[in-house]
């Protein structure tokens, strides 16, 4: 199936810089009210835990076909638009449905779409920017943006117009996000363009680069830095609130984390190229064990501001320097397959996450976050051996 791009005056990178910032808007509404919307409808924690750990258990099967689709298709971008298009319509269901298995059903077929075609996205926009000289950090950033924006506007939309605001707002993203995917360009790179996989002499076929050590454990490590951030994404607002911290200040405290995320994203041409792709991800494990640590003791408003300023280094840090250490070693034909190769990873660790935290947040409520703090302790440990078995190289430059 092809579908015509629409022809514009737009440069790609701001066509795509405009789809991210959609992209996000969903997730971010959803993150901020979802938990306490669930629990106002009788779900309980465990039940919470399981209504979103089952979409991501049921896009590890299909995210490595996504990838290979996608990498086979004329261009990333057919996969990319068809994905928004199904999210876009899907989520109308949730308008009908008001106990666990309905909202569940209707929830899980809202985030397939989306979740298989976002490793795509990174892929296809990372050697988009690449090829043009480009930054894949800015335009990324400014799906955080899109993220943040609805992170903080929910908790007032819930405030002024209830809870029966969350569903008609999650499904106009959800719809403005396809409507945007429309515009997408096509990034391939044309007939006769130097690609990644013609310039970097060491990029492999993906059985034999995934199988080596010193690349698997930096992913495997991230991964599961990853997960302990679904504690607060899951439950985050939830034991908030049960703290005491209103919906009102909630929302922006989940906006700041993004605000940090953002910042990170768009200052990192100006440092990502001077330290090597593996630091950056240890880096990022070792602030994580930090933040999580201090959450667990239920810390005031004010100390809260300080560790959501810490998600542009415990997320986006380790998110960029996986991204561009997968770019440095593999080439354009595997693009998509890795970095969806990648997800899985994620996602194998984040369904064990959630449902996990779903049972130690009910029994033990913040000091959950002790837990998240040690899974961190076990992603820098394989990040350090990967760094012991390969001292960084060809890949010493993050931003490649």
């Amino acid at each position: 199936m092809s579908l015509p791009e629409a022809p514009s005056r737009l440069t790609p990178e701001l066509r795509t810089t405009a789809f991210y910032f959609t992209y996000f808007m969903g997730p971010g509404a959803a993150v901020m009210f979802l938990p306490i919307w669930l629990s106002e409808k009788g779900i309980t924690t465990e039940q919470i835990g399981i209504m979103n750990a089952v979409p991501v258990f049921i896009i590890l099967a299909l995210n490595l076909v996504v990838g290979r689709l996608a990498d086979k298709a004329k261009d990333w971008r057919q996969v990319i638009v068809i994905g928004a298009l199904i999210a876009g319509i899907v989520p109308v269901g949730l308008f009908f449905v008001n106990e666990f298995w309905g909202i569940l059903l209707f929830w899980t077929l809202a985030s397939l779409p989306g979740g298989a075609v976002g490793p795509v996205l990174d892929a296809a926009t990372m050697r988009m920017t690449r090829r043009n000289g480009s930054d894949f950090g800015t335009i990324r950033a400014w799906g955080t943006v899109g993220y943040m924006l609805f992170n903080a506007l929910t908790g007032f939309l819930v405030v002024w117009f209830g809870s029966d605001i969350f569903v008609p707002l999650f499904v106009g993203l959800a719809l403005l996000r396809a409507a945007v995917s429309l515009q997408l360009p096509a990034f391939r790179a044309p007939p006769g363009i130097a690609t990644v996989a013609s310039v970097i002499p060491q990029a492999g076929k993906l059985a034999e680069i995934i199988t080596k050590p010193w690349f698997a454990l930096p992913l495997i490590g991230f991964a599961i830095i990853l997960a302990t951030h679904f504690i607060l994404n899951a439950f985050g607002s939830l034991l908030w609130k049960e703290q005491g911290v209103s919906e009102g200040i909630i929302g922006p405290l989940i906006a700041l984390g993004a605000a940090s995320e953002a910042a990170m994203m768009f200052v990192w041409k100006r440092f990502g190229g001077r330290v090597s792709a593996r630091h950056l991800i240890l880096i990022s494990a070792l602030v994580s064990i930090l933040r999580w640590t201090a959450m667990a003791f239920s810390p005031p408003v004010w100390a809260l501001v300080l560790l959501q300023l810490t998600h542009g280094i415990t997320f986006a840090l380790g998110y960029l320097g996986c991204v561009h250490f997968i770019a440095n070693w593999t080439s354009e034909d595997i693009a998509a397959e890795t970095q969806s190769l990648f997800t899985v990873l994620q996602q194998v660790t984040s369904v064990i996450a959630l449902i996990g935290f779903g049972w130690v947040v009910g029994t033990f409520g913040a000091y959950a976050y002790l837990f998240a703090a040690l899974a961190a302790a076990l992603g820098a440990l394989c990040i350090w051996l990967s760094l012991r078995m390969m001292q960084p190289k060809e890949d010493a430059k993050a931003a490649g």
